[in-house]
């Protein structure tokens, strides 16, 4: 997962088995009660929320700030490295909780990558009117142990952090819990639901990929033959060939930009390999992030010069993404994807022998005094709970997302009150708000059911839109990573 697991997009928008229940006078209630102020909460005990917050053993304060109608904080917890074997270890880990009221239910976030330490609502915090907590993902820093034993990033270790937190979280927010999250976090919320079906009353997940069978990756192939025009897609595929024709004349560029931003390529080996790296994660990147109607903005191969393609692969790629600097940041999604995840391989016949390494493997953008070993049954193992015994799980997909091409694909039928939903002509920012009318009031009622507030015959979501709180995180990612 590589172009498109860059835009670290993870949508910043972007199940419980137990029982729904009945709802509340608390939970029931609507956006229109009072929100929480910024000195104190509405809790119905005198006790600062804050200060409750930090009475629970191995939570510690970063630091608060400031938002109209929430209290919001930065927080540390501490962990074990090894869930198995709690007494060999700790490392702090970093969450932020954007309080509302102790009487509204909860969404859990993650990224699946880092977590941001300004206030922020995912989508289904807007649809409940909820509080938020978001957690960053083991070994993104700063929430990794010292030294870190790579071993214990995994897909069960970072669920059993979600567990704890969770656990430790409940006795004060008491009501209903949704995890959700985007792309990795969409990934992430899933792999927690697995392990612990019975924490969350509800998951909602977008654009989550779902890559089963590792060394079996027809169905991306399968999309790029028909997402959007075939004009749009031409276009595409002439700049790609056209940069690796040019790979003389483009490469001087690359050096002189990777020497003017102090850029190296130690970890994926030298300066022609990372330029073929992002070079082909151009098309995946484009359809990731780029609406249908920038095909207009792609330029003419033939006729363009070596800058306008250098740029154009540039605002689309990244050219700093496969250099050391890039990829550093992402060293634990690239170890969780050659070692579990799973990593797209497309063939791209368009590019004939012009190559010279393919797409590459996880492996070459890791640094080579980590070990890795790929373990094929992890996303077996899922898939197959996914498809058997999910309850209250709701995923949403974008129609023209490469991610898409590969979904989660929950168990059928009323008792399992589980939906997978596909924006039409969207991308990896693919949301309810986009889904055609009568699939968004559906998501909107089902989420606000599963968090046990009420509901109408138009489900909308109950918080007001927050020009700040509801923006998107356009911040790219800049390589192939959900």
């Amino acid at each position: 997962m590589r172009k498109a697991l860059r835009w670290l997009l993870s949508l910043v928008v972007l199940i419980g088995i137990g029982s729904a229940g009945t709802v509340s006078a608390a939970g029931a209630a609507t956006a229109a009660e009072p929100r929480a102020t910024d000195s104190k909460s509405t809790d119905s005990t005198a006790t600062d929320i804050k200060d409750r917050l930090l009475a629970i053993p191995g939570m510690s304060l970063i630091e608060e700030k400031p938002y109209a109608g929430y209290r919001y904080f930065v927080l540390n917890y501490t962990q074990p490295v090894d869930h198995r074997h709690p007494s060999k270890g700790t490392f702090k880990q970093r969450l932020t909780v954007l309080h509302k009221d102790t009487a509204r239910p909860t969404a859990f976030f993650t990224s699946g990558y880092g977590v941001s330490t300004n206030p922020s609502r995912s989508e289904p915090t807007r649809i409940i009117d909820g509080n938020q907590v978001s957690l960053e993902y083991r070994y993104f820093t700063p929430s990794r142990p010292e030294p870190a034993d790579w071993s214990k990033l995994d897909i069960w270790q970072a669920a059993s952090d979600q567990h704890r937190i969770f656990k430790a979280l409940k006795p004060i927010y008491d009501k209903k819990w949704v995890a959700t999250g985007g792309s990795k976090g969409g990934m992430t919320a899933t792999y927690y639901e697995r392990f612990y079906p019975r924490d969350m009353d509800g998951v909602v997940a977008y654009v989550a990929p779902n890559d089963v069978v590792n060394k079996e990756d027809s169905a991306y192939d399968e999309f790029f033959k028909t997402v959007g025009t075939k004009e749009c897609r031409a276009k595409l595929e002439a700049v790609q060939r056209e940069a690796l024709v040019r790979r003389e004349p483009l490469e001087k560029k690359y050096a002189a930009f990777a020497e003017a931003g102090g850029y190296t390529f130690k970890t994926v080996g030298n300066l022609d390999k990372a330029y073929e790296a992002v070079v082909l994660d151009m098309v995946w990147g484009f359809w990731q992030y780029q609406p249908e109607s920038a095909c207009a903005d792609v330029p003419d191969a033939k006729s363009a010069s070596d800058q306008v393609i250098f740029d154009y692969i540039d605002a689309v790629g990244g050219w700093s993404s496969y250099a050391d600097q890039g990829l550093t940041p992402y060293t634990p999604y690239y170890y969780q994807a050659g070692t579990q995840l799973g990593s797209p391989d497309i063939t791209q016949p368009w590019l004939g022998d012009l190559s010279r390494y393919g797409y590459q493997p996880p492996r070459n953008f890791v640094p080579r005094d980590i070990p890795m070993k790929f373990q094929s049954g992890a996303m077996k193992d899922v898939d197959r709970w996914v498809r058997h015994n999910s309850q209250r799980m709701l995923y949403v997909y974008g129609a023209n997302d490469p991610w898409g091409a590969e979904p989660f694909r929950p168990a059928k039928g009323a008792k399992h009150d589980s939906y997978v939903f596909t924006a039409p002509g969207a991308n990896h920012g693919a949301n309810v708000a986009g889904l055609v009318p009568a699939e968004k009031a559906k998501a909107t009622e089902r989420i606000q059911a599963w968090a046990g507030v009420s509901t109408s015959a138009s489900p909308k979501p109950l918080a007001p839109y927050d020009a700040k709180l509801d923006r998107k995180d356009e911040r790219k990612q800049l390589t192939l990573r959900p």
